[in-house]
């Protein structure tokens, strides 16, 4: 399985594909994304949808998984980063996918095992579960972590339906 996770952004939008097999899991991808300052919002929005297109197509993935975003003091920027995310989520079910949602905290617990992890600390993990990844940026290592917490939900989904066929 496939699966991809995406650390919306506006001016940098992390993406990252992993192979999950089992329990083995194996980067494939990753990147960011990146828009123009000064260049209108709409644009700078068709930008990142257009791009985020060519990797979902590019990779193929079976799922995918977005970080939701969290408000800060500032409306405006929260503001223009859930239109970010709002392209985030539309590319991948554009492409027929059915999208997760996790906090930050929860990306962190699953990746880390704790859910105030600093940056670095995922980072770290990210790295230490992909060995051997080129890892782009920190939005890209942040993207990794999403698919990776996507990967740990799918597999705790699939045993939990496992047990009770077996249990019916």
């Amino acid at each position: 399985m496939r699966v991809m996770g995406i650390d919306p952004g506006l001016r940098n939008m992390g993406w990252g594909i992993i192979d999950v097999d089992g329990g083995r899991m194996r980067h494939v991808a990753n990147g960011t994304l990146r828009t123009l300052t000064g260049v209108d919002l709409a644009s700078r929005l068709l930008t990142l949808h257009t791009l985020l297109e060519v990797v979902v197509r590019e990779h193929a993935p079976d799922h995918a998984a977005v970080e939701q975003t969290f408000v800060n003091k500032d409306a405006v920027a929260t503001l223009k980063l859930g239109h970010a995310r709002a392209v985030a989520l539309l590319v991948p079910a554009q492409a027929g996918l059915t999208v997760g949602e996790y906090a930050p905290n929860a990306v962190k617990k699953a990746v880390v095992g704790v859910g105030k992890a600093a940056k670095v600390q995922v980072d770290h993990m990210v790295r230490m579960q992909l060995p051997g990844a080129a890892i782009d940026s920190p939005d890209a290592a942040d993207a990794l972590a999403v698919a990776l917490c996507h990967a740990f939900h799918l597999q705790s989904a699939g045993r939990l339906a496992a047990a009770v066929r077996a249990a019916g």
